[in-house]
């Protein structure tokens, strides 16, 4: 599906934004968010950044998990990626730091992309692509603040609007008793 922009984007970096991740920074106090400030990193660095998140170790095999080769970063911290698995399984995953759905990447994932054959579930994976990437220059792995919403599944979804439901300024108090009512 990213190659469908390379018409648009032309030979140039470009950040993919996937529309099934959405973004929660209530729980933490951004100045700048987490997109923001992966361009900026990449802006001054020209290093292609990767948005990722710790996940429980059970739930490695649904995500791209990155190996930072034993590097340690804190929220709103990049470090090098040295290796990448799209779904590996729990017991082969280098870490459990997961690719959250947002990427700044240089112009030259655009040739790999295009001959990066079928991967994981049988379709063309970026996160194959970003690991030949890899091989001919740094990436980082960005720690994000906040904490995503995977919204690709139902229940991911169902939660999500129930988080957002609960913070709403007008209606927030009105749907936490509605909740309580519904379980008795």
């Amino acid at each position: 599906a990213i190659m469908c922009a390379h018409p648009v984007v032309g030979d140039a970096p470009f950040a993919v934004v996937l529309p099934d991740v959405i973004m929660d920074d209530a729980a933490s106090n951004l100045k700048k968010d987490n997109l923001a400030d992966m361009v900026s990193r990449f802006n001054t660095s020209r290093v292609s950044q990767v948005l990722v998140e710790e996940v429980p170790e059970e739930d490695v095999s649904k995500f791209g998990v990155v190996d930072l080769d034993g590097a340690e970063i804190s929220l709103g911290e990049s470090a090098k990626i040295h290796a990448m698995v799209e779904k590996p399984e729990q017991d082969e995953a280098p870490s459990n730091l997961a690719v959250v759905g947002r990427y700044v990447l240089s112009e030259k994932i655009w040739d790999l992309l295009e001959f990066t054959p079928p991967g994981a579930g049988g379709e063309v994976q970026l996160t194959d692509a970003i690991a030949s990437l890899m091989n001919i220059e740094q990436v980082d792995a960005y720690y994000m603040k906040g904490k995503s919403h995977d919204c690709g599944s139902k229940l991911g979804y169902m939660k999500a609007n129930v988080e957002f439901a609960l913070r709403h300024p007008e209606l927030g108090e009105a749907f936490q008793e509605y909740l309580a009512q519904m379980k008795g």
